[in-house]
């Protein structure tokens, strides 16, 4: 949550999708950072606890009930979490938020999972990482990612998609060491051929980087 709070601007409304238990939105709200936050969940029980966690704030937290960003309305949140979910998950509510192909607004990102999906996803559709953060919880590391609309397409290589801009912040060599194990599985599944040797190369780079 605090690698989250740092990357949302300062001055900024801020659009908290899938808040949650509303921590982060209250520490938005309660600290002054943002001037308003729209506190965003699709399931009724955890927007409640939302609301009562932020009711000290007032009219500072703004609870709506919806999925996704379909209950924020272009130009009216600047920076925009989405965290706690599957790679697939947040690309599907960027993808149905055409508006966010913007320069104006300040992605925070923090896939549950397949980490390296989202950062091709983001590469292929023109956003620039602009930082991330690696943050550990319950045994397993996170990428808090940092994103922007750029325009400028590109194919990112598979160490951009594994590994993003991670190295040399605590915890890479972990970091590598995960994304290796996820790797693996996946290699058990091709069939002789390019794409598993180019896997292959992979492996063996993330375990040289896994050992630094």
């Amino acid at each position: 949550m605090a690698a989250a709070f740092a990357y949302v601007r300062s001055g900024h409304v801020a659009a908290d999708i899938g808040c949650d238990h509303g921590k982060l939105s209250a520490a938005l709200a309660g600290s002054g950072r943002c001037p308003l936050v729209l506190a965003c969940d699709l399931r009724p029980d955890p927007l409640e606890k939302a609301r009562r966690r932020c009711a000290p704030y007032g009219d500072a937290v703004q609870c709506r009930l919806g999925d996704g960003l379909s209950v924020v309305h272009p130009g009216e949140a600047e920076d925009i979490i989405i965290a706690g979910m599957g790679a697939e998950t947040v690309i599907e509510i960027l993808e149905a938020a055409p508006w966010v192909f913007d320069a104006r607004y300040n992605l925070v990102l923090v896939p549950a999972t397949k980490h390296s999906v989202l950062r091709r996803w983001l590469a292929r559709r023109g956003f620039a990482l602009l930082g991330e953060t690696l943050c550990q919880a319950a045994g397993r590391w996170y990428a808090v990612m940092n994103a922007r609309y750029a325009g400028t397409e590109h194919e990112p290589d598979g160490l951009e998609c594994l590994c993003g801009q991670t190295e040399g912040q605590p915890g890479f060599s972990a970091y590598c060491a995960q994304q290796n194990i996820k790797l693996k599985k996946y290699r058990l599944g091709l069939a002789p051929g390019a794409e598993a040797d180019a896997v292959d190369a992979l492996i063996e780079e993330l375990e040289k980087r896994a050992c630094l």
